[in-house]
């Protein structure tokens, strides 16, 4: 899942923003060093990530994207679930996505003094740009992207990723809204950042 989702999926609270998103930055190299409750953070995200990669549905959403692109389907389709997670934002959370936006950001820059470099850098352009706007229309989810593209360290041909996407719009909105109801219910049922016993 890309950060949006992630940040969705944790506890509101600054330790565990940073946790659910260390994941993406080397968490485990950094554990020995780490609070308790941004190691259950940590350990969230790679719940939540290790449930998309194996879910079926997920599986099936690859494979709507074209040959030439399918390497890259699984970044593709984490942004594209930021999108229609905005979208839908209103059958998942009582309180608005703007609310939650502004609060998460807060959160974040309360760690970030502590955060990896390189987590620094990102999660300083996330907040400032407000990436999570960027995801709400699909002319963004596109830039975001293509963005990625030219990040990939290697010849690619991931570039014009919503192609593919707007082709297969309804059928990945499907896959998203049968999917994402039951990786909730998966969080909950582990309850590793709910529970009271050290990981």
């Amino acid at each position: 899942m890309n950060y949006l989702a992630h940040l969705y999926l944790a506890q509101p609270n600054a330790d565990s923003h940073y946790g659910n998103l260390l994941g993406d930055f080397g968490g485990m190299r950094k554990v020995k060093t780490l609070p308790t409750a941004v190691i259950k953070g940590l350990d969230n995200h790679y719940l939540v990530d290790r449930y998309t990669d194996n879910h079926d549905t997920v599986k099936q959403a690859k494979h709507l994207f074209s040959p030439k692109r399918r390497r890259f389907a699984g970044i593709a389709i984490d942004v594209l679930f930021d999108h229609f997670l905005i979208q839908h934002w209103s059958r998942f959370e009582a309180s608005s996505h703007s609310q939650f936006k502004r609060s998460s950001y807060r959160l974040l820059t309360e760690r970030i003094h502590v955060m990896p470099a390189r987590m620094q850098h990102v999660i300083y352009n996330l907040t400032t740009n407000d990436w999570f706007n960027e995801y709400e229309t699909l002319s963004g989810v596109g830039i975001a992207l293509d963005n990625i593209a030219k990040r990939i360290r290697f010849a690619n041909e991931f570039n014009g990723a919503i192609e593919d996407i707007e082709r297969h719009y309804g059928e990945l909105e499907a896959i998203f809204l049968m999917f994402f109801p039951q990786l909730i219910e998966h969080v909950k049922s582990h309850g590793l950042e709910t529970n009271n016993e050290a990981p």
